[in-house]
C-alpha cells in the first residue's frame, strides 16, 4: 500500500497499461483455443511432410508412418487418444529410416505434449512406454549398422563403446519426458485455476448471501425505529382517551377501542414480519456492529488479496474524517468494485485510489480486466444500480464503464 500526504507529491498514477507481451500472449492463448486450430496446425504440418518426402524420397513405409503421424493430429483435440497414434507413427517412420525428419520431430514432440495436457495414460507409464519405444527403435537401428558394410565395424554389444550406440534412445527419452512433463504441469496448472476460479464464485456467492442478511437486518431495525413507535403510540393515546376525555358517547368510546385494537393488531404483525427479515445470526449482532469506515479498507483489500485477486490502495490528499453517511458510501462502493473485480475479471491487477479534496471525496477503482461485456451480454446482479444509489444518497454521483486503457473503471465522487 501506498500513501502520500499531499497531491503535489504523488500525483494520481494512470491505469496500468498491459504490456506488449501479456497483449501476445492473450492472443496466442486466443489463437490456440480456436476450434480450428488443431485442424489448421494438423493439416500445414501434413503438407509440410509432404513436401518434405518429395524432396528427400523414403521407402513406402517410411513415408506412410510419417503422413500418419502428422494428419493424425488433426483429430487431437476431438479425441486426445490419437497422441498415441502419432507417437508410434513417428517411431516407425524414424525406425524404417536412419534419419530423423522435421515433420516427425514436430508430430512426435505434439503428440506427447498431447498425451501429458489430457492425461491419456498416466505420466509414469507415458514416459515408460516411450522409453520402451525409443529404445526398441535404437536396437532395430543398431542391427541395420551391424549389416551395412558401408558403415565401419560396429562394436558388439557389451563391448568398449557399445553404449555409445544407445545416444539416440537417450535423447529421444529425455525429448519424451520434457513434452509429457510440460503436458502435465499445463494440465495442473489449469485444474488448479479451475478450482481456484469455483473458490472466488462461492466466496462471492457467501458474501452476496451475507450482503442480502445485512439488507434485510437493516429494513427489520428501520421498521422497528420508524413505524413501531409510531404505531404503539396510536395504540396508547387511543386507549387512553376513552378515559381522559369527558363526555364521550359509548359510540365513539367504541371507536376509540377499535382504534387501539387495530394498532395493537398492527404491531402484533410488524413483529412477525421482523421475525421474517432478521435473520437468526443477526438478531443479537444487527444492533450493536459497528458499520465499516474507510478505516478499514486495508483489511477488505486483504480479502482481496486473499482469494487470488491484486488490489492496491492509492491516497491522496490530507485524510480526514467523514460523516458516516459518507464513510459507509465510500466503504460499500469499494467493497462492491472489488467484488465485481472477482466476479468478471478474476486475477486482475485492481488499484483503488481515494482524492481528499477541500469539499469532495472523490473515489475510483481500476482494473485491466477484460473490461464490460459486449453488447447484448449479460452483466447480471445490480452492483452498479447500488453503488449508484450509494452516491446519490449523500448528493454524489457515479460513473462506471471502459476504461481509458483497458479493463474497467469505476468512479465517484461525494461531495460534503
Amino acid at each position: 500500500m501506498s500513501t502520500t500526504t499531499s497531491p503535489r507529491q504523488a500525483p494520481p498514477s494512470r491505469p496500468t497499461v498491459p504490456t506488449r507481451p501479456t497483449v501476445l500472449r492473450r492472443r496466442l492463448r486466443a489463437l490456440a483455443a480456436a476450434p480450428a486450430y488443431p485442424w489448421i496446425t494438423g493439416a500445414v504440418l501434413t503438407v509440410g511432410a509432404a513436401a518434405e518426402l518429395v524432396v528427400f524420397p523414403g521407402s513406402v513405409t517410411n513415408a506412410s508412418a510419417i503422413l500418419v503421424s502428422t494428419a493424425s493430429l488433426m483429430w487431437r483435440r476431438a479425441f486426445p487418444p490419437v497422441a498415441l497414434v502419432t507417437v508410434a507413427a513417428g517411431l516407425v517412420s524414424f525406425g524404417a529410416d536412419t534419419s530423423l525428419s522435421i515433420a516427425v520431430m514436430t508430430s512426435g514432440l505434439i503428440g506427447c505434449y498431447v498425451l501429458g495436457r489430457h492425461r491419456v495414460l498416466h505420466p509414469a507409464l507415458l514416459v515408460a512406454g516411450g522409453t520402451l519405444g525409443a529404445l526398441a527403435t535404437n536396437l532395430w537401428h543398431i542391427l541395420s549398422w551391424a549389416r551395412d558394410d558401408r558403415l565401419p565395424d560396429v562394436p558388439a554389444l557389451g563391448n568398449a563403446g557399445s553404449l555409445g550406440l544407445f545416444a539416440e534412445a537417450f535423447g529421444l527419452c529425455a525429448v519424451i519426458l520434457g513434452a509429457v512433463s510440460m503436458g502435465d504441469a499445463v494440465r495442473a496448472r489449469e485444474e488448479t485455476r479451475r478450482e481456484r476460479a469455483l473458490a472466488q464464485a462461492q466466496l462471492i456467492a457467501m458474501e452476496r448471501r451475507q450482503a442480502a442478511q445485512a439488507e434485510r437486518a437493516a429494513i427489520a431495525r428501520e421498521l422497528h425505529d420508524i413505524v413501531a413507535h409510531s404505531v404503539s403510540m396510536i395504540a396508547v393515546q387511543a386507549e387512553s382517551a376513552t378515559y381522559t376525555t369527558p363526555g364521550l358517547t359509548p359510540g365513539a368510546r367504541e371507536g376509540f377501542q377499535q382504534i387501539a385494537g387495530t394498532a395493537r393488531d398492527s404491531m402484533a404483525e410488524l413483529r412477525r414480519l421482523l421475525g421474517v427479515l432478521r435473520t437468526p445470526q443477526h438478531e443479537e449482532t444487527a444492533a450493536t456492529a459497528p458499520q465499516p469506515t474507510l478505516d478499514r479498507l486495508d483489511e477488505l483489500l486483504a480479502q482481496h488479496r486473499a482469494v487470488g485477486g491484486s488490489a492496491e490502495l492509492r491516497i491522496t490528499g490530507e485524510r480526514v474524517p467523514l460523516p458516516a453517511a459518507w464513510e459507509l458510501s465510500a466503504y460499500r462502493i469499494v467493497q462492491e468494485s472489488l467484488t465485481n473485480a472477482r466476479k468478471h475479471a478474476p486475477g486482475a491487477d485492481t488499484v483503488v485510489e481515494l482524492g481528499y479534496r477541500a469539499d469532495r471525496l472523490t473515489l475510483r477503482v481500476a482494473d485491466d480486466g477484460p473490461g464490460p461485456p459486449l453488447p447484448g451480454g449479460s452483466a447480471g446482479g445490480h452492483g452498479l444500480t447500488g453503488m449508484r444509489e450509494r452516491a446519490a444518497l449523500v448528493g454524489g454521483s457515479l460513473t462506471a464503464g471502459a476504461g481509458t486503457s483497458g479493463g474497467f473503471t469505476v468512479e465517484a465522487e461525494l461531495p460534503w
